[in-house]
């Protein structure tokens, strides 16, 4: 079962990252990172070719309020997304009387490889759990995406099932990976 959450006047830290809702002043780090050929496609959406790309969806961030920006702390940018949103296993019988939600992020690629994603992972599970009580959070990757693979092993998730997904932003079928972790 979806859970409603709301993010806005939500703000977390870990030992590197603060994480807190987007705001219009964040356009030039959002686009800096999310303009880099290969790091939305990792996600699913074609990297950003111009500003009102990033604008347009830096909107959606703040209207919808349940997209952190990922502020790192040495050098306080926005280097990177994690959103909390609807699941999968919403749709699979066998989970409709959970408490659901779904992560999702995007790291600036100059970032990659040094541990940072899972750290803030862990800390929007334990948020969810604590604060929304919901039974379980569910991720997914497509199978070329090793980096995520990682971080959802590292942060304990179960494998479940394998998909095919037509990605409409990439026009393409993607063999995705899904995975829960229960409270």
């Amino acid at each position: 079962m979806d859970v409603k959450i709301n993010l806005k006047d939500t703000k977390l830290e870990t030992q590197r990252f603060i994480l807190r809702p987007w705001d219009e002043s964040d356009l030039s780090d959002f686009c800096e990172y999310a303009s880099v050929e290969g790091v939305g496609e990792m996600a699913g959406w074609k990297h950003h070719d111009s500003i009102e790309v990033s604008k347009r969806i830096l909107a959606s961030f703040i209207s919808e309020q349940n997209v952190f920006a990922l502020v790192y702390k040495e050098n306080q940018k926005v280097i990177g997304s994690l959103g909390v949103h609807y699941s999968w296993a919403n749709d699979v019988p066998k989970y409709h009387e959970l408490r659901l939600k779904e992560i999702g992020y995007v790291l600036s690629k100059n970032y990659w490889g040094a541990g940072l994603m899972p750290e803030a992972v862990r800390e929007v599970i334990r948020f969810c759990f604590e604060k929304y009580e919901l039974d379980a959070v569910t991720i997914g990757h497509f199978s070329d995406n090793s980096q995520s693979r990682r971080v959802i092993e590292k942060c304990g998730f179960q494998f479940v099932r394998q998909i095919e997904r037509y990605v409409k932003q990439l026009d393409k079928s993607l063999a995705e990976m899904q995975y829960i972790l229960y409270r």
